[in-house]
């Protein structure tokens, strides 16, 4: 058995991990990440349900964050 690891991602997911990566401007969301981005904000979806989307889409976390900052 042989394990490939992408050092691009690897190297993301370490900053993002860490927590370095908030300077870099959030990629665009696309329909679907911006309905749920708008349901967060507004109360519907739950934190714990919020945190599994942010687990498969770290994009969403910035776009928060950056929403946040706004107000």
């Amino acid at each position: 058995m042989s394990i490939h690891f992408n050092v691009s991602e690897l190297t993301r997911t370490l900053f993002h991990s860490l927590g370095m990566d908030h300077e870099r401007a959030p990629r665009p969301l696309n329909a679907e990440q911006r309905l749920l981005l708008e349901c967060y904000l507004a109360g519907q979806i739950p934190q714990s349900a919020w945190s599994d989307y942010v687990f498969e889409m770290p994009e969403l976390a910035r776009h928060a964050e950056a929403r946040r900052r706004q107000h």
